[in-house]
């Protein structure tokens, strides 16, 4: 049994994490917090302050703490994890880099898992991807990303990590335009990428490749946001106990 504290538990992905761990029988949910109050349980359990949040995790000593939250908020908890000794699952996206060098610092006292992107769905895409992205090495790459009208950051942080990954494998594109207006004729060396929100999509992303007479487009549609709660629930069980560092969603995938 892994006990589990969530952040954001009020938020989109904080809702969905607890009712996931409700369904569970490895998770148990040793306490959750939220930045504003909260009146009611969520899935059944009560909501505390932030406030509190570094006293709570003394007393009720969580295995792992599962955030997503945002980036000032998650460098918090990841500051209390560390003086704490637990273990850390984000999903927050939207770190510049200060931000991702302080979470770096927390993996030096406690696990830290962070990934954009917890759907095994999305980490087969990135695998297409850069397989794709090798074969048609002189095609052109457009990245087209769409979320729900109330996210923040753009692109998203999976966009991000695709373009991470495109740009691993093609040393050539060096360029990331992100929409075009006018006159914008393209260029050779660089990454298409475009931003849409609307609705209450929980997520889609699409790589195309067009070359001389063929184009390929490589898609991923999230239906629900269970399946990051999911994802991540797993990253959670699976990080557990582990010494100190940094580690990656590929890593839990390849020990299932």
């Amino acid at each position: 049994m892994t006990e589990i504290a969530v952040t954001g538990a009020a938020g989109r992905m904080g809702r969905e994490v607890l009712a996931a761990a409700a369904d569970r029988d490895d998770i148990a949910v040793a306490f959750a917090v939220n930045r504003s109050p909260v009146a009611e349980p969520i899935s059944g359990v009560d909501v505390d302050s932030t406030d509190d949040f570094a006293d709570l995790l003394a007393d009720h000593e969580p295995d792992v703490v599962v955030d997503f939250t945002g980036p000032e908020s998650a460098l918090r908890y990841a500051d209390a994890c560390a003086d704490h000794g637990v273990a850390l699952v984000t999903g927050t996206t939207g770190f510049d880099d200060d931000g991702l060098e302080a979470l770096h610092a927390a993996s030096e006292s406690t696990a830290v898992l962070k990934a954009s992107n917890f759907s095994r769905g999305v980490a087969a895409l990135r695998l297409a991807v850069r397989e794709a992205t090798a074969a048609l090495p002189d095609a052109d790459i457009e990245l087209t990303e769409t979320h729900h009208n109330a996210k923040r950051d753009a692109p998203s942080g999976t966009a991000k990590t695709l373009l991470d990954d495109i740009e691993g494998v093609r040393n050539d594109l060096n360029e990331r335009v992100h929409g075009r207006e006018g006159d914008a004729p393209r260029s050779a060396d660089e990454i298409g990428v475009h931003a849409r929100r609307a609705g209450d999509i929980a997520g889609e992303h699409e790589v195309l490749l067009g070359g001389s007479n063929e184009t390929l487009s490589l898609t991923h549609r999230a239906g629900d946001r269970s399946i990051f709660a999911e994802g991540a629930l797993d990253a959670a069980a699976w990080l557990a106990g582990r010494e100190p560092g940094w580690y990656d969603f590929f890593e839990v995938i390849d020990d299932a």
